[in-house]
């Protein structure tokens, strides 16, 4: 069983104990109640991501700097508790259990539960995949995603990330940071991944783009994810004006043009934005 442990002082922890327990003085130490173990379970857990979701054991000892038996320790408790599967290759991934956090998490936040039943509605009315997603470092990070049968895409679900450069919600979203920001999240690694063949290839070609979805207030993202995939995206704002997510129809390229995204998708996008943000100005949810 893990022990708990107090906060250290010159005459040793036996000391902090009655400061603490008193409570009397404003200055007084509090007891630590970290536990070291789970701390470095979570540690571990944390280096599983969309660009590396399998580890080895010995792997995570390094990128983890512990011990080798304290990790290998850690990752079989993990993997007994259904967070960790172990794979026939001998690598480990996350199991069932950490989607199931995941999951709560995500629900719990006010953004997804005011935009879903209105983003159910923008979806059953076109017929198309639709998504709410938030920037993520140089990612974009999936909140919210109502797919539809046919379309391309259909590895990305809550919790995935894609290239922010290459995504309708990413540009949006980077096209209303201020230069410092953007400049610090977006560098020559974030146009590394794979893409399809009308995307941008430095934050250089991007920037025009950048300033005009700024100006014009919605984004499109033409086959420059993955071949044969368009989309259309509009912001969701805070009472004081700030963006706080990305709302996008995706479809599937020969069914809808450019043009006729424009015209008939667009409209409903920025309809469906507007009363989120409305709502969430009434739920006094401004600080999300």
């Amino acid at each position: 069983m893990p022990r708990r442990t107090a906060t250290s002082s010159p005459a040793g922890p036996r000391a902090a104990g009655p400061r603490a327990a008193a409570g009397t003085s404003e200055g007084a130490e509090r007891p630590d109640y970290r536990v070291e173990a789970l701390a470095k379970g979570l540690r571990i857990l944390s280096l599983f991501d969309e660009k590396r979701p399998t580890w080895r054991v010995s792997d995570l000892a390094t990128a983890a700097q512990l011990p080798m038996p304290t990790v290998y320790r850690v990752v079989m408790t993990l993997a007994a508790e259904g967070y960790l599967d172990h794979l026939p290759n001998g690598d480990y991934r996350p199991g069932v259990r950490t989607l199931t956090l995941g999951t709560a998490a995500l629900r719990s936040l006010d953004l997804v539960a005011i935009a879903t039943p209105r983003l159910r509605e923008l979806g059953d009315r076109t017929g198309e995949t639709v998504n709410l997603a938030v920037l993520s470092g140089d990612r974009v990070l999936y909140l919210i995603r109502l797919r539809n049968s046919d379309l391309v895409t259909a590895n990305i679900q809550v919790g995935s990330t894609l290239p922010a450069v290459h995504t309708s919600i990413g540009k949006l979203l980077l096209a209303h940071l201020d230069e410092q920001d953007l400049a610090a999240r977006i560098t020559d690694a974030s146009f590394a991944a794979n893409s399809g063949p009308n995307a941008k290839l430095s934050l250089a070609e991007l920037r025009e783009e950048l300033a005009a979805i700024r100006g014009q207030g919605w984004a499109m993202q033409d086959e420059e994810l993955a071949y044969g995939l368009r989309s259309v995206a509009a912001p969701i704002t805070s009472p004081d004006g700030r963006v706080l997510a990305g709302v996008n129809l995706a479809v599937q390229a020969q069914d809808w043009s450019s043009q006729r995204i424009v015209r008939e998708l667009k409209p409903a996008v920025l309809a469906a934005c507007a009363d989120i943000s409305a709502l969430l100005s009434d739920a006094n949810t401004g600080s999300l």
